[in-house]
């Protein structure tokens, strides 16, 4: 199935993070806080300003991304678990 998401709005598919501390010690399951690290699956085509021009998004397929703790929506996709969220949820792209 292939899913574009509205406006300025992004899919993201979080990247799990280790299991160890860095001292080597094993995190369990209910103690693992969610990821906040995530790479861009898809973007919406972008905003549109009061003259109704599109706003090109700063994001693109493939970025890996970090956001913010609260951001977005979780949704199901084909088994597989994402996020929704806006552009604006984004905190910065990773090099």
């Amino acid at each position: 199935m292939s899913f574009t998401p509205l406006h300025d709005r992004v899919l993201v598919r979080r990247i799990e993070g280790d299991a160890k501390t860095s001292g080597g010690l094993i995190i369990p399951d209910t103690a693992k806080e969610k990821p906040q690290e995530g790479e861009i699956v898809a973007v919406g085509a972008g905003a549109k300003d009061e003259d109704g021009e599109r706003i090109a998004m700063d994001v693109k397929a493939g970025d890996r991304i970090l956001f913010g703790k609260w951001s977005g929506t979780e949704i199901k996709l084909d088994g597989e678990d994402l996020m929704i969220m806006k552009e604006s949820d984004i905190l910065g792209v990773m090099a």
